[in-house]
């Protein structure tokens, strides 16, 4: 049983870049045949729930204290994130038409560094996708934290005259701190009992299909509604692709600026360069007069980004050669 398990999750995370492909891919064919998908949006928040649940029981929630001493690796991903990379986009947002709703979306979006996928793709890339793990509740808290403040500051954004804060607060309480909770719960009590680490091992399963499930409801949900927001998208579009480029440059001088060793420079790479569009559509419906253009805004950049990560898992790992990065083991 453990063998077999084990072998399917290998399975999984072997072929999961095609899963997910697969099932956007899938998703954008069934709402374009059967628009009634559409009725799937009230299904994004539970299914989201349930991926970062699967997210977080792969992190050693009871090792985060020694993962947390990484300390240059932490304060890397925090300065990319929250210092270099709302300057950037502060930059980009001015290239878009003034509407309000446009650049509240691509705002939202690139704003809020992902803590799901990017695991995956810094694995794929060589990064040090375990220190990326360590670090998603302290990127997940922070962006909650900071992003209402950025969303009201940056100029021309339209932040504070759209943005709420209950929606914010809800989905931390029911995104982020109760999945959080049920999985340190099940991580302590599941290797206290009898049969729990087989349970994790079946556990461990999840997170792949979890994120394809997101990722067909949502596209599912979406493309409907594109129609009415192929404009407000295509306006979008080439903004994405400006971050697509220069983000994870970013994240490269940043995490040799760190002094990282090359795992690390990576790691800083693909974060500045991948953006948590799943988790912060929820707060984009909660806008008053959001739908269709904040959705499709935000799946838009999915898209993008999806595309983008094909690139980088082979970009970054040159851009950030053995020879060439820090030598200094992370503190």
């Amino acid at each position: 049983m453990e063998r077999s398990t084990a072998s399917l999750r290998a399975l999984l995370e072997a072929h999961q870049v095609s899963i997910y492909f697969v099932a956007v891919a899938a998703a954008a064919l069934a709402g374009v045949l059967m628009p009634a998908f559409g009725a799937l949006e009230g299904a994004i928040n539970p299914a989201l729930a349930v991926m970062l649940f699967a997210t977080f029981l792969q992190v050693p929630l009871g090792e985060l204290g020694r993962s947390f001493r990484q300390i240059r690796l932490m304060a890397a991903l925090l300065v990319v994130n929250f210092a270099v990379i709302p300057v950037l986009v502060a930059l980009l947002v001015q290239l878009l038409p003034p509407d309000p709703l446009l650049r509240f979306g691509v705002l939202l979006v690139l704003l809020s560094p992902c803590i799901d996928y990017v695991v995956t793709f810094a694995h794929l890339g060589r990064a040090d996708a375990r220190g990326l793990l360590a670090a998603t509740p302290l990127l997940l808290g922070a962006q909650m934290l900071l992003l209402p403040a950025y969303l009201a500051i940056i100029p021309g954004g339209g932040g504070g005259d759209i943005i709420r804060l209950a929606p914010f607060l809800h989905a931390f309480v029911w995104l982020i701190a109760v999945p959080l909770l049920l999985a340190g719960l099940v991580q302590r009590f599941g290797r206290n009992k009898s049969g729990g680490e087989r349970a994790l091992d079946v556990l461990g399963l999840l997170p792949v299909p979890a994120t394809a499930l997101v990722l067909f409801i949502v596209v599912c949900a979406v493309v409907p509604q594109l129609g009415a927001a192929g404009a407000s998208a295509l306006a979008a579009a080439p903004v994405y692709v400006l971050f697509a480029l220069a983000a994870p440059v970013a994240g490269l001088l940043v995490g040799r600026l760190f002094r990282l060793p090359p795992g690390g420079v990576r790691a800083v790479a693909f974060s500045a360069a991948t953006r948590n569009s799943l988790v912060v559509l929820p707060l984009g419906l909660a806008v008053p007069g959001a739908v269709p253009v904040v959705p499709a805004i935000i799946v838009t950049q999915t898209l993008i980004e999806l595309l983008s990560e094909l690139m980088y898992i082979r970009a970054i790992p040159l851009a950030a050669p053995e020879r060439h990065a820090g030598r200094t083991p992370a503190a």
